[in-house]
């Protein structure tokens, strides 16, 4: 017997290229078909081990304004799903992909979830992008009882039985990014510009709370917030250059998200706005997003992430070398969420062999403790509020759309799902072994409020 194809939902199709996002979204688009073909290729000539699969779910937007970020992340899991199956599968099944589109519509997250476990019968999913679409979906998990998999940074303040968050927590790259600024680049004004949803907003909250307590005056921070696939920035890039020209340090902290990147970045450039007058530090823009971009008129700025693809190790050019030939284009890049999959992937795996099942319950017991290589050289630990152990690395974008890593913390960062920095959350501490087996448990009080 063959291993079926990744089964593809129907659902909205990708838009093709438009004129204010270049070739990226073209790219993409291409990338995508390409990437299906060869994952269906590959997976179709490989003989199955036994009659049934083990069935992965994978929920990100192919289409809409966040396909920019997420199609690479249903690539690269039909890239893990296949070395898998290369190596026998797991307990002697083999993998099979079930890949549906979103669409980039927060709603249709939950509906697409549902679809997944009930109708589809997935083990388990890797998916989401957005911290409106992962709330989106929590009910559904904790309802059907299966897991999910999310691989971006976040705002934290969330710990829930049934997601493992393999992502930054603000602890693991929006705070050490702006102590890098304050403490090296001597920052004395902030712009906080983010997309207008939750992860931005929550992140802006820690952040501003954190600046204050680091003695900050509030008129010393500027904060903007703007739609998804917001285009036209002229007038909020001459407002921050307005803002940084009050004779101190300025920088803008960006929470940014999608292909609202884009624009924004051009406009930095076309106003003139350099890295050593106001330097950008982002949080979702990666080496994926810098191809689309002309970045000669952002070199300098930078981006805080736990991976880079320039980060030099025995197992990242493994990694890349696997990455290449899957996609089949020597142009291609790694990011940091396809890093976070890749953990998280192989934590999973890991798990399941040691509980002999893909049982939910099974799973979640058997995870925490689970240690696997992450990319940058080390180990990564799943830890019993359900986040992991990442290093943090400040990289500065070159030329040729990577970025050069300028400062990394000295070891590694165990992620926190509750602020220390926010009044409400900082007695709050998260683990799901028992006996405590709560996510929100108050130290002040001795009591568990609830799942997340």
């Amino acid at each position: 017997m063959q291993i079926p194809a990744p089964v593809q939902s129907a659902g909205p199709p990708c838009p093709p290229a438009t004129r204010s996002l270049g070739n990226k979204r073209m790219k993409f688009f291409n990338k995508s078909l390409m990437a299906a073909g060869v994952a269906t290729a590959l997976l179709s000539t490989t003989a199955l081990a036994q009659e049934d699969t083990i069935k992965v779910g994978i929920l990100h937007s192919l289409s809409g304004t966040m396909a920019i970020s997420e199609t690479t992340l249903k690539d690269v899991m039909l890239m893990l799903i296949e070395e898998q199956n290369k190596k026998g599968g797991i307990n002697g099944q083999m993998l099979e992909a079930v890949v549906v589109d979103p669409a980039s519509d927060w709603p249709l997250f939950a509906e697409k979830a549902r679809e997944l476990i009930e109708g589809e019968g997935v083990d388990v999913v890797f998916g989401c992008w957005t911290s409106v679409s992962r709330k989106s979906v929590l009910p559904v998990f904790e309802e059907l009882n299966s897991i999910l998999f999310y691989p971006v940074q976040y705002e934290g303040e969330e710990s829930q039985r049934n997601v493992f968050y393999t992502g930054a927590a603000p602890n693991q790259q929006a705070i050490p990014a702006v102590d890098y600024l304050m403490n090296e680049e001597g920052v004395e004004r902030w712009v906080l510009a983010g997309t207008d949803y939750v992860y931005p907003r929550t992140t802006n909250k820690i952040l501003e709370a954190y600046l204050q307590s680091k003695g900050v005056a509030p008129e010393d921070i500027m904060i903007n917030y703007t739609p998804f696939g917001h285009s036209d920035w002229q007038t909020i890039v001459s407002d921050i250059a307005t803002f940084g020209s009050a004779g101190k340090k300025t920088a803008v902290v960006s929470t940014i998200n999608g292909d609202a990147n884009v624009p924004f970045y051009k406009e930095l450039g076309n106003q003139g706005i350099s890295a050593e007058d106001i330097p950008v530090v982002a949080f979702s823009v990666g080496e994926e997003e810098l191809a689309g971009l002309d970045t000669e008129p952002l070199v300098g700025h930078l981006a805080a992430w736990n991976y880079f693809m320039s980060v030099d190790t025995p197992e990242n050019d493994a990694f890349i070398d696997t990455w290449i030939e899957f996609i089949g284009d020597e142009n291609e890049v790694t990011n940091d969420p396809m890093e976070a999959h890749y953990i998280g992937f192989n934590m999973w795996v890991k798990a399941v062999e040691a509980a002999g099942t893909t049982d939910p319950d099974a799973v979640i017991d058997s995870i925490v403790g689970v240690s696997v290589p992450n990319l940058t050289g080390g180990l990564s630990t799943m830890l019993p509020n359900h986040h992991i152990t990442k290093p943090v690395l400040v990289g500065e974008i070159q030329d040729d759309g990577q970025f050069d890593v300028v400062w990394e913390t000295p070891g590694l960062v165990r992620g926190d799902a509750w602020s220390d920095h926010l009044p409400e959350s900082a007695p709050l501490i998260s683990n799901w072994l028992p006996p405590m087996s709560c996510g929100n448990f108050n130290t002040e009080t001795g009591t568990c409020g609830g799942g997340s």
